[in-house]
């Protein structure tokens, strides 16, 4: 029996995120994800004129193919479904996983090759810049393992995440963008954390279910050398395979002096990756009703409802503040009261309080307005 979220969740992604039209191509990608769900979005996109490809793929065969990869498979690979992405208008990208380190074994020179002949040719040059595409997860009992909730309890969570209204969230977004593009100086405090920085004439971009699900933040970047004080992240963080808590970062003139955490050292070998690595790339708001709780994967947990995160490393084209690293460590501090409370200040003006907007124009992005 089709489960009708599968319906709900293939409208957001058919009629808002890749915004399909009559005639147009789309893709759909599908990675360990049930064939109900493949069905439910062909049948969605045929229903708006669309014309559906698909491909379903498994994670135990894609290990088996990059780990035994070499630069002539996997360069025919790579051009069979480059010539095959530069026919397609949209993409949607379903990605799911019975184990989430399947290719935890995979040879990093054979990823490489995958990266090199596969990911970037198909992805990076042709998909991001010429396609309406949305990518996400899926759900399965190992995420939800790692978010220490039942498989059951987590798909709830999944669907109620992934289907909210994102058109109602876009147009509350708006406001936000408003304010922070004729914003100069933006401070921040709460435990631990007393922390000042510009963001006056850098680019403000809404994520309101366009190209990921589940979606919602407002990021912008600091001005580079603007950084000053200290922050203190609330929420646990993994990067490169390691869980880091209690991270403490203190900043001056836009770098990073001084880190701890509960891995002092293992933070700052990252930090000390290149020269970017000790400056900010992104800040960002979280504006997820749905998402209140860290689960160590970035996709949900930067988009906490009442966080901000604030990005060591490279800076993203889209709102680029000139910094460049090999490093993007989206670092996550919820401000809400379970979390100890905090405020952000505009130009000195009293934004957020908490976790929750308190002027009027931004009221309509708390959580009871969103759900």
């Amino acid at each position: 029996m089709l489960d009708p979220r599968y319906n709900k969740l293939a409208d957001v992604l058919i009629t808002h995120s890749t915004r399909l039209q009559k005639g147009e191509k789309i893709l759909l990608e599908a990675i360990d994800v049930p064939p109900e769900m493949v069905i439910a979005l062909i049948r969605k996109a045929v229903s708006v004129g669309g014309i559906p490809l698909v491909t379903v793929k498994q994670n135990v065969i894609l290990r088996e193919l990059y780990s035994s990869g070499t630069d002539d498979s996997l360069q025919i690979i790579g051009e069979l479904e480059a010539d095959r992405m530069k026919k397609m208008d949209a993409y949607v990208g379903l990605r799911g996983s019975y184990n989430i380190t399947e290719l935890s074994d995979v040879p990093r020179d054979k990823m490489r090759l995958y990266q090199k002949y596969w990911w970037e040719p198909v992805h990076i040059k042709i998909r991001v810049p010429d396609t309406k595409w949305v990518v996400l997860r899926w759900p399965s009992s190992s995420m939800a393992q790692q978010a220490g909730q039942s498989t059951e309890a987590f798909e709830n969570f999944y669907f109620d995440v992934c289907t909210l209204d994102y058109n109602k969230m876009s147009k509350a977004m708006d406001a936000l963008v408003e304010r922070m593009n004729n914003t100069d100086m933006v401070s921040i405090k709460g435990p631990g954390t007393d922390l000042s920085f510009s963001i006056k004439n850098i680019p403000v971009i809404k994520c309101s279910g366009q190209h990921n699900i589940p979606d919602g933040e407002v990021y912008t970047a600091p001005v580079k050398n603007s950084v000053n004080g200290e922050l203190t992240y609330t929420a646990k963080t993994i990067y490169q395979g390691v869980i880091q808590d209690n991270i403490k970062l203190t900043f001056k003139d836009g770098k990073i002096i001084n880190a701890v955490s509960d891995k002092t050292e293992t933070l700052n070998k990252i930090l000390d990756t290149d020269e970017g690595a000790r400056y900010i790339g992104e800040f960002a708001l979280g504006l997820n009703p749905f998402i209140t709780n860290p689960m160590l994967d970035i996709l949900f947990d930067e988009k906490i409802c009442g966080s901000f995160h604030f990005t060591p490393g490279q800076a993203y084209d889209e709102a680029d503040n000139g910094n460049r690293s090999k490093v993007h460590w989206d670092m996550v501090c919820i401000q809400t009261p379970e979390y100890g409370g905090g405020e952000i200040y505009f130009d000195g003006e009293l934004i957020r309080k908490d976790g929750l907007f308190v002027t009027e124009d931004l009221i309509p992005l708390n959580p009871e307005n969103l759900k």
